[in-house]
This record gives structure tokens, sequence and C-alpha cells, in this order.
């Protein structure tokens, strides 16, 4: 069994540099942390502290025991905090951002239940398809789509989402379905805001430039424009899955299909998430997974 005595004694010294500050900070006699250091001493069987009638200065070698020391207390603190986070009710103001459609559709309705189960929060859902500054802006948790750009954000990811080729019946009777990627230029291809659509042939991924007589950065308009017969789209599953489900759209190329992008949820980088921020996330990966767990599949998958 470790022997914790001085530790904490030693810990004090090496932050306030005087054995009377560190007594003071710990509420003992400065005799006393005197005492528990020169014990600490002889038992590591090194010099941890330079001693003068003026100074107090760590040695090289008392430096490394701090580091670890230091770790070692940071981690029974967190794990206190924690614990006692288990016997708190979430309370207090809550701000998080997420993208406008994807938030609309998944996020809010999740985050309108976990308010109605914790009512002492005040909660500021802001949804916004731009990268807001969490830390300038002051947002506990950001939802993110996609791949990550690099960032000094901690990240958790929360489920996943397709991205489907389809297009309507009658769009298929009339021009044809698409059994290959080199098919996709004798289609009427609707675009979004890239003039690429992702696959994945062979295990590889390819990014296809595809054409058409239509372009909108809004994915309703493009879904209103498949069902309307006018051309194939692609897009993410919460624009398609309903139709998808009552057969007005067919999906194609689903051999081609890309692996799912992630949804992220990043936040600032600390070591101790509040229990509201921890607690939402919980609540938010579980309810992304059970929905997900009802999108449409390729006849014969299996997840």
């Amino acid at each position: 069994m470790f022997n914790w005595e001085g530790v904490s004694e030693f810990v004090s010294v090496a932050e306030t540099e005087s054995f009377t500050t560190a007594g003071n900070r710990l509420g003992i006699s400065t005799a006393q942390v005197s005492r528990q250091i020169g014990a600490l001493e002889s038992r590591l069987g090194i010099k941890l502290f330079y001693r003068t009638t003026r100074k107090v200065s760590i040695t090289d070698t008392g430096q490394i025991y701090y580091n670890h020391c230091r770790q070692v207390l940071d981690g029974l603190a967190e794990a206190e905090r924690a614990i006692t986070d288990l016997h708190q009710t979430p309370k207090g103001r809550l701000n998080l951002t997420a993208p406008v459609t994807f938030g609309e559709k998944r996020i809010a309705p999740l985050v309108n239940e976990f308010v109605a189960r914790y009512p002492e929060l005040e909660v500021n859902l802001t949804l916004s398809n731009q990268m807001l500054d969490l830390v300038a802006e002051c947002y506990d948790l950001a939802i993110r789509l996609g791949e990550l750009e690099d960032s000094t954000m901690m990240a958790k990811r929360l489920s996943s989402r397709t991205h489907y080729v389809c297009a309507s019946p009658d769009y298929l009777a009339a021009h044809g379905v698409p059994y290959a990627l080199s098919e996709l230029d004798q289609h009427n291809c609707l675009q979004g805001t890239l003039d690429y659509w992702r696959f994945e042939e062979k295990s590889k991924p390819r990014h296809i430039r595809v054409k058409g007589n239509l372009r909108c950065n809004s994915g309703w308009s493009l879904v209103d424009a498949a069902l309307k017969g006018i051309g194939i789209v692609q897009l993410p599953d919460y624009y398609v899955q309903a139709e998808l489900e009552a057969g007005r759209l067919v999906p194609v190329l689903d051999n081609y299909r890309a692996p799912d992008d992630g949804i992220w949820a990043i936040y600032p980088h600390n070591r101790h998430l509040s229990p509201k921020v921890r607690l939402l996330l919980e609540h938010l990966s579980e309810g992304l997974e059970t929905t997900e767990d009802l999108m449409p599949k390729t006849i014969g998958e299996t997840k």
C-alpha cells in the first residue's frame, strides 16, 4: 500500500516555494509541514528542496516527483467530483449549436426531451451552418457532421449518417436505372453546394463530378425536385428517409455507397465535464443511435 504521508505537504511547498505559506494553505503549522517533508525525503532517499533562510527551491529530482504527484492529486480530485456529480441535478444555462437541417430534424427533438426531463436547465440551442467559435461565444457543445478539422477541441462520436443516391420511380422508368458510376453522365443530377458526389469503389473512395440542370443549397428543395421526377439526387438520410420508406424515392447505386459519415459532439478541452454536458452527451448518443436503427437499409443488408 502506498504511503501518502507528506505528499500534499510536498506539493503545496513546491507550488508556493514556502513552508509557511504551504502550512497556511493546508491549515497546519510550518513545523508540521517541515516534519512531513523531512520524513518524505528520508523515505524516498532523495533531497526534494534546497533550503536557505531566504528561499525554498525545488531540486531537479523533486520537480520530476512533483509532476507525478500533481497528476495523482488531480486524478483524485477528478474522481471525487465525478462521484459528487452523480447526486447532482443538472441546472443552470447550457449553450449548444448544431447545423440547421440536422438540428431541426434530429437534435432539437432530443434537446426538448432533455429539457422536459431536467426543467431546472435553461438551454440555448442555436441552429447555424457556420462554424461558430465555441470558446469566444461561450458554447458548451457543438454538433458537427462529416470529417472533423484538426482542432484543440475534444470530440465524441455520437452516431453516423448515410448518404443515399435516389430518384423517383417515374424518373427511373423514363430514363433508366444507373448500375455503374460511369452511367451518371447519362442522367440529370440535382446538385447542392458541391459539384461532385461521394462513392466507394473497390474499397477506395471516389469523387464523381456530376452535372444537371438544377442546383440549390437547400436539401429540401432538391428532395422536392427529385419527387417531381426532375433528376437523381444524393442526400443524407435525414432528408430522404421518409420518402425511401414510402417508396416515393428509390435508392440506386447502393453497391457504391460511401462509408457513413460521423456525427460528432465537440466541446472545449476540459478535464472535467459538468453533469449537464455529460448527461446531454449521453442522451444525444442514445437518441441518435435509436434513430439510426430505424433508417432504411439496402435489401439484404445487416447492421
